[in-house]
């Protein structure tokens, strides 16, 4: 049985007149270009730690199948705004899972990207761990409810975002989180 121990969370840009190009390059930027990547669900499993990505590059080899949550965006239009986010929400009990979301935007800054999936994470382990709330409310009334009810031990995410290339090349943005043995 794989139950990942350790994850960390990277990011990356990459622009090119080609579509796949740009993906391997915001790979590249994210240092994640070298692996054999296979994307998962969103559970952040029990017991996991969250590591640096030095750290965790340390554990990876080229060519490697490595586990991941990842999202993306690409344009191909000149000045649009992209962004891709991964948001985290862990369990104050460690011993049960938390979640990880993806959230991948057109229009949005990087900050409302990163709340929304922040707060997405979160709100999907409020919801398994019966945590009751008016999805409708603000992120900050959700948190604090969150907090009275002491059952999230920590939120956080990454994001990367850009502008589409003013010439109209390929512009790719990933946001990713690692999953390691």
């Amino acid at each position: 049985m794989y139950v990942p121990k350790q994850l960390f969370f990277t990011k990356g840009v990459g622009v090119h007149r080609e579509k796949l190009t740009s993906f391997e390059l915001a790979l590249r930027d994210a240092k994640i270009a070298c692996y054999n990547l296979v994307r998962v669900s969103s559970i952040f499993p029990p017991h996991c730690e969250v590591v640096s990505i030095e750290d965790g590059l340390k554990h990876l080899s080229p060519g490697q199948i490595v586990h991941c949550v990842m999202s993306e965006s690409a344009t191909a239009e000149p000045n649009r705004l992209i962004a891709a986010s991964v948001g985290v929400a862990i369990p104050r009990d460690r011993t049960t899972f938390g979640y990880l979301s993806e959230h991948h935007s057109y229009g949005q800054t990087a900050k409302i990207s990163a709340d929304y999936a922040e707060d997405l994470a979160a709100e999907m382990l409020a919801t398994v761990l019966g945590v009751e709330f008016d999805p409708n409310s603000s992120w900050d009334e959700k948190r604090e409810i969150w907090k009275i009810a002491d059952v999230i031990a920590d939120t956080s995410e990454v994001t990367a975002s850009a502008v589409g290339h003013k010439g109209g090349h390929w512009t790719t943005v990933v946001a990713a989180s690692i999953l390691l043995p």
